[in-house]
């Protein structure tokens, strides 16, 4: 009896020290963020200076797909920003206060390595990473001072640029590669903006203007840094309403058209060289693209109309009614007639 009463002590003892174990495991783990989040944390760390996972999140939902589109044209177009209505994206030409334009914000960002651009090449434009922009041979090319800050082994070194010496005020024009496309899956008709390409504007030695393109941007990449940048879009209103992704989603720059995507790969310079051909060429397309946009909404009596074809049209008829005096009704003489035997007492025949 006495040895089975040290049995039952020692397997008393035996638990309470496993649990103990346990629970000493299990409260380190749980102050571990290593253990506790495994891969996760491990990824954090290094995309730390990456977007947040707000900013992801919301980059995602604005994306666009139109891998499932059953129609799609894409368009190239030039804005040139000396043009009023593409000022926002030029103004301020340098930073002030902490304020930027366009390109001062993507060399920004190009120099903190949060975003990658994409070589210029003619004719073609692919991102991947053999086309990826070597921004030391960039910073050479374009004559920009810089002081080069070393790195540990193994990683990029990094730059040093001052503000006064972003080239931003010669950045006078830009190339906007977009999507028109239907998804019918989703009865969507819209436009995509693809990439973005800046151009820097020099002087020659005979006072010649010249235009470089410097590299290729996916709009994706710069979306989520863009998207809380404010920009003045009025010069009655200065207050800033607008972020240049909202500039570019509402489609409130204007750009000609310079190329459309063929098989033969030419820009329409090359089809049509004489200026006035051109800009019958550029209407044109710009006429197929809204007459396609009509062609999708089609009224029972097979009519061509849109939303706002209908309330352009209610509008006008409105307005018409308006200046329009109306007129006392009149009734014909067959309607009066028995207006008026209903007013005047009538004898019967029978009774007289």
């Amino acid at each position: 009896m006495k040895r089975l009463y040290q049995i039952c002590i020692w397997a008393t003892v035996a638990l309470v020290s496993i649990s103990a174990t346990a629970q000493e495991q299990s409260e380190q783990q749980r102050r571990s963020p290593e253990v506790r989040t495994g891969a996760r944390s491990t990824k954090k760390d290094a995309n730390s200076s990456e977007l947040s996972v707000r900013a992801q999140d919301m980059n995602q939902r604005l994306t666009q797909e139109i891998g499932n589109a059953r129609w799609t044209r894409i368009i190239y177009r030039m804005i040139n920003l000396a043009d009023e209505q593409n000022a926002p994206l030029y103004y301020p030409p340098r930073p002030v206060n902490g304020t930027m334009n366009l390109f001062s914000t993507i060399f920004q960002l190009l120099i903190e390595k949060k975003i990658d651009a994409y070589r210029y090449e003619d004719g073609y434009e692919a991102f991947d990473d053999e086309h990826l922009l070597n921004l030391k041979e960039f910073l050479d090319a374009a004559h920009i001072y810089y002081e080069e800050i070393p790195a540990k082994a193994g990683a990029d070194p990094s730059f040093a640029i001052n503000e006064s010496d972003i080239p931003s005020a010669e950045i006078l024009t830009y190339y906007v590669k977009e999507a028109w496309y239907f998804d019918q899956n989703n009865s969507v008709f819209d436009v995509k903006t693809l990439a973005l390409c800046p151009l820097v504007t020099t002087s020659g030695d005979l006072g010649e203007r010249e235009t470089t393109p410097l590299f290729w941007l996916p709009y994706e990449n710069i979306r989520p840094y863009i998207s809380h940048t404010p920009i003045m879009t009025s010069n009655t209103n200065n207050t800033k309403t607008f972020t240049i992704d909202d500039y570019f989603r509402r489609r409130m720059f204007k750009g000609e058209i310079i190329k459309t995507e063929n098989l033969m790969n030419k820009t329409l310079r090359e089809y049509y060289p004489d200026p006035d051909t051109l800009r019958l060429a550029q209407e044109n397309i710009e006429a197929q693209l809204d007459t396609f946009r009509r062609s999708l909404y089609v009224k029972t009596d097979s009519t061509l109309i849109t939303s706002k074809d209908a309330k352009k049209a209610q509008k006008q008829a409105a307005k018409s009614s308006k200046q329009t005096p109306t007129a006392p009704k009149q009734s014909s003489s067959k309607s009066a007639q028995p207006k008026a035997e209903r007013t005047t007492p009538v004898r019967s025949v029978r009774r007289k």
